[in-house]
């Protein structure tokens, strides 16, 4: 009798790199059942829209559905609604609550982390710094009873997989648990070198929150009289676009093939903020463009200092400067570059991701 799989992920509304994640793991079970607390079919791929889907009770009211950030103390209890007693493996892809199902006794639990809940963890104070006194009360207790869960809801876990190092040391800080690192799949095979890049820009993909740092690289980028592209959406554009400038554009969301020749033709990616792992840190690179970057979080697996790319000490404008003026000095070899991020390919993520649930070490 074959096995009955489950897969749990926190919210379906988009194609990030999570998303892509849940796809390589189909791919690895197709016949796997998705539980997750929100679903918007027409948001997500083919592939994800052609498996049976079961959602959490939330799903049915539109407006909480529209505006489901506002109900994070309610998802532990959906979550935990879910019904998995007729499933032998278990496999939660999780950057909020997923982790946190309760499968059947017998049943192995395996959980991929993207990262620990952010707002509840080391992003607490950025996500909830401009709420107001009695807002921050509020959210002080829910947030409080919310690390407690999490924290114990990581028991129901048999194995803990990361998306990078980074996120594996957050794994062990708050939960207390190893976890083994498989980096989250990149498609090389789509991301590839442009044949003449122009290399007359720089390039940031990210959402545009305040934990990011954006400013940071506007303000960069206008000392040193460069031109900077900006590819994201998010809550900071208005405040951006006030300070960006002639010299910067913010575009709001791409294609997939504009931003493939987004990357082949970028100078470089900058980054001054920190992220778990960082897809487009990955793809960039897929595209034989180095990446400079602040040296903590998942661009430490990502790039190598003075081959493909620089990593900065310091969350600061200076100190981003001064990592974009170094690598005016280093003649990237694009060709390396790329060699590299193969490391990271949909392939590799697959034969790594079977091994381990197969019981061998990746």
């Amino acid at each position: 009798m074959a096995e009955k799989v489950a897969i749990i992920h926190d919210w379906l509304n988009g194609m990030r790199g999570g998303e892509k994640v849940l796809e390589e793991i189909l791919r690895l079970y197709p016949g796997a059942d998705i539980f997750t607390l929100f679903y918007e079919p027409e948001k997500v791929s083919p592939l994800i829209r052609s498996k049976r889907v079961f959602t959490s009770r939330l799903d049915r009211n539109p407006w909480i559905k529209k505006h489901y950030p506002l109900f994070l103390p309610w998802f532990p209890r959906h979550i935990e609604a879910f019904d998995l007693s007729g499933y032998s493996l278990v496999f939660s892809s999780s950057h909020c609550v997923a982790k946190g199902v309760i499968p059947a006794p017998e049943a192995r639990h395996i959980s991929y982390i993207h990262s620990p809940m952010r707002y509840a963890w080391d992003q607490y104070h950025a996500y909830f710094a401009g709420a107001g006194h009695w807002r921050a009360k509020i959210i002080q207790r829910e947030i409080s009873r919310l690390r407690v869960w999490d924290v114990s809801s990581a028991a129901r876990v048999d194995d803990f997989i990361a998306n990078s190092n980074f996120v594996r040391q957050r794994i062990e800080k708050y939960y207390r648990r190893q976890a083994t690192v498989i980096h989250p799949p990149v498609d090389t095979d789509f991301f590839q070198p442009g044949k003449e890049p122009r290399r007359d820009y720089f390039l940031l993909v990210s959402a545009l929150v305040p934990y990011k740092n954006i400013a940071l690289a506007i303000e960069a980028c206008q000392r040193l009289g460069e031109r900077l592209i900006i590819v994201g959406r998010g809550p900071e554009r208005r405040k951006l676009e006030k300070i960006a400038g002639r010299g910067c554009e913010i575009l709001p969301g791409v294609d997939a093939e504009k931003l493939k020749t987004l990357y082949q033709n970028a100078r470089a990616f900058v980054f001054a903020g920190v992220e778990d792992f960082g897809i487009a840190f990955a793809e960039c690179q897929a595209c034989g463009t180095p990446v400079i970057a602040l040296d903590r979080g998942g661009v430490k697996d990502i790039v190598g200092h003075g081959v493909s790319g620089i990593l900065f000490a310091e969350a600061s404008a200076d100190a981003l400067r001064e990592a974009m003026l170094s690598a005016r000095e280093i003649a990237f070899d694009a060709a390396l570059i790329r060699e590299r991020s193969l490391r990271f390919s949909a392939a590799r993520f697959r034969t790594q991701m079977a091994a381990f649930i197969g019981g061998k070490k990746p």
